[in-house]
C-alpha cells in the first residue's frame, strides 16, 4: 500500500506543481448541507474538489486530494497552523442546501448492464448502482439514487429528452454474462459452435454430376 508521502513524492517526480505558502489560497469553500450529511467543495483555479469534514481536517488527506484532482500540492503547514487555517476556512464557508450542489454538465454513465427480469446496473466511475426498470425510467428516482449511491447529481433534463436518453441507454445496454452454472458448456457443444464463432461459413456440399 502506497503511503501519502510516497504518493506525493512520486507525483512531484512526475512533474506535479508544488505550491509555495503564498500560492495555495483557494478561491472559496462551499458547505453543502442536507440529506443527513455535510460535504465541502474546495474551489481552486477552476477545479472543484469534494471533501468530507474529516478529509478537510486532515492535512495529508487534503494535500493528496488537491494533488489528485487539481494537480497541485499545497504547501506543508505545521499541525497547529493547519488546524487554525482549516477552522478559519470552515467559518467563512458559503453554506448552500445539498439540492443546490453543482451538477456535472457533461454527465455520462460508463455503461448500463441488463441483468434480466427488470434488473439493471448503472456503472459510473467505478461504482455499480442497482435499478429496477421503473426507477430507471423515472428521472426523479434516477437522480435521487445516483446522488445517494454515487454522490453525483445528474443534470435535470426535459422529460422528453430524458426518455429519449434512457431509451437509447436501454437499447445499447450490455447484457450481463450468465452465472457460472449457466455458462458451463460441454466440450462437444463448444467445438460445434467454433466455426460460427470464428466467422467461418459452412461450405456448400459439392453438386453431384
Amino acid at each position: 500500500m502506497v503511503t501519502d508521502t510516497e504518493f506525493i513524492r512520486e507525483s512531484i517526480s512526475q512533474g506535479c506543481v508544488m505550491l509555495a505558502d503564498g500560492e495555495s489560497f483557494i478561491d472559496r469553500l462551499v458547505k453543502y448541507v442536507g440529506n443527513g450529511r455535510v460535504r465541502w467543495h474546495v474551489e481552486f483555479r477552476g477545479h472543484r474538489i469534494e471533501l468530507t469534514t474529516g478529509q478537510l481536517k486532515k492535512q495529508p488527506t487534503f494535500r493528496r486530494k488537491m494533488l489528485e484532482q487539481a494537480g497541485v500540492l499545497p504547501a506543508q503547514r505545521t499541525g497547529a497552523n493547519y488546524r487554525r487555517w482549516a477552522i478559519d476556512l470552515r467559518k467563512n464557508a458559503i453554506e448552500l442546501p445539498w439540492r443546490d450542489r453543482p451538477v456535472d454538465a457533461g454527465f455520462a454513465v460508463d455503461r448500463l448492464v441488463s441483468h434480466g427480469s427488470d434488473r439493471w446496473i448503472v456503472e459510473y466511475q467505478g461504482k455499480a448502482i442497482k435499478f429496477t426498470t421503473t426507477k430507471l425510467r423515472r428521472q426523479t428516482s434516477f437522480r435521487k439514487r445516483m446522488l445517494l449511491k454515487a454522490k453525483v447529481l445528474p443534470p435535470q433534463l426535459d422529460p422528453i429528452a430524458y426518455r429519449k436518453w434512457m431509451d437509447w441507454l436501454i437499447q445499447n445496454a450490455t447484457v450481463a454474462a450468465p452465472q457460472t452454472s449457466d455458462a458451463l458448456m460441454t466440450e462437444k457443444s463448444w467445438l460445434d459452435d467454433l466455426p460460427e464463432l470464428a466467422g467461418w461459413q459452412k461450405e456448400a456440399p459439392p453438386e453431384s454430376d
